[in-house]
Parts: structure tokens; C-alpha cells; sequence
């Protein structure tokens, strides 16, 4: 008959205690090495990416003259060729969207209000809860790369001088926060850029306090 015995890590030799130390060691180096050679080989890579985004950035801007609503288009301050180009390539048409709102909703900028606990079970019964808790929130379902053409143009007014600055800072002196209030300007850029694309109409700075977004 044999038998085993099984030995923890306090129970082993201390060679093995210090031979496991010694491979631990010996594999967080392994991958630190790795991890810097990557970190070197990233900026090279990105680097050897630069002509071929040039290359796309050239051939985007000569297909876009083309289109005489990029020209509309880049009336708009902030917007400029490549935000015009990309807004004509993923909308094709203005007359998809028959009001300013359902471009909103589109490019996420739409409000939605979300309930929570609006039931609850009272001694076994579900019942409707009167104190419904409400929240404000934009619309999830959108176009994602339309949102950031938009926002991007909004922080880039709002840091600027310019109309849209004028715009960002009335919002401000009257209460709005930061966050807030570039997101109305956001929605007032998406709302011109619908009304000059449709109506074939040059950029207004007077018109921009009377509409309201």
C-alpha cells in the first residue's frame, strides 16, 4: 500500500516556494516586455495609416463637390467640407424628415421620458403605483456617427467666436448648464441644416434667435 500526501504552498520546500516566486517574477516581466513593444509598435502603425486617410480625406472632398448641397451646407459655421460631406453621404435627402423633431430622433437628440415602478405588488396584488418616477432622457435608437458630426460642431461653436458662441452664451445667462445648453445648440444646428438643405436658402445669422430650437 502507498501513500500520498498532499502538500499546500505551506507545506512545500522552501525551494519550490521560492522557485514559484521566481516564475511569477520571470512572467510579469514577459509581459511588461510584450506590453512595450507594443506600446512602441502602436504610434508606427498609426503612422504608416497617414497616407491612406489622407488619401480617403482628398478623394471624400473631390466627390463631395459634386453635390451642390455640400455647397448649401458649408454655409453653416462649424460644419466645414468634411462635416457637409459626411452629413450628405449618411442623409442622402432632407425630405426623409418631415419636421426638425423627427431629425432630432434621428440623430439622438430626441426626448424621451422613461418610467420606472409604474407597478407594484400590494399583499399579493399588482397594483398601479400613484408616485410614478419619471425620468428625461434622449432616444437610444439613432444614428451614432450623425450625433458626434452634430455635437462635434456644437463644442467646436460654442469655444469659438461667432453666432453659435452668442447663442451657447444667452442659453447660459439664462440658467441653462453647460451640458444643456450645447445640447439645444446641437439641436439648433441639426434644425438649419434641415431648413437650408430643404429650402435651398443661404445662412442667416438674424435668423437664429427666432426660431426657437
Amino acid at each position: 500500500m502507498y501513500s500520498f500526501e498532499l502538500r499546500t504552498s505551506s507545506t512545500l520546500p522552501r525551494c519550490s516556494r521560492v522557485t514559484q516566486k521566481a516564475r511569477c517574477a520571470k512572467s510579469r516581466q514577459s509581459q511588461s516586455a510584450r506590453l512595450c513593444r507594443r506600446t512602441r509598435s502602436s504610434p508606427a502603425q498609426l503612422d504608416a495609416l497617414e497616407p491612406l486617410r489622407q488619401e480617403a480625406r482628398r478623394d471624400l472632398l473631390a466627390e463631395s463637390r459634386k453635390h451642390y448641397a455640400v455647397k448649401l451646407l458649408r454655409q453653416i459655421p462649424y460644419l466645414g467640407p468634411i462635416r457637409s460631406a459626411l452629413l450628405v453621404a449618411l442623409l442622402e435627402t432632407p425630405h426623409r424628415f418631415r419636421t426638425k423633431r423627427q431629425l432630432w430622433a434621428y440623430s439622438g437628440f430626441g426626448l424621451e421620458t422613461h418610467d420606472s415602478g409604474e407597478y407594484r405588488y400590494v399583499k399579493g396584488q399588482l397594483r398601479r403605483n400613484r408616485e410614478r418616477v419619471t425620468v428625461l432622457g434622449l432616444n437610444e435608437n439613432h444614428n451614432h456617427d450623425l450625433k458626434n458630426i452634430f455635437k462635434s460642431a456644437a463644442i467646436s461653436a460654442s469655444s469659438r467666436p461667432g453666432p453659435f458662441q452668442e447663442f451657447y452664451a444667452a442659453l447660459l445667462t439664462k440658467g441653462r448648464r453647460p451640458a444643456m445648453a450645447r445640447l439645444t445648440l446641437a439641436r439648433k444646428i441639426a434644425a438649419i441644416t434641415l431648413t437650408i438643405w430643404k429650402k435651398g436658402v443661404c445662412f442667416d445669422a438674424n435668423e437664429l434667435h427666432r426660431q426657437a430650437a
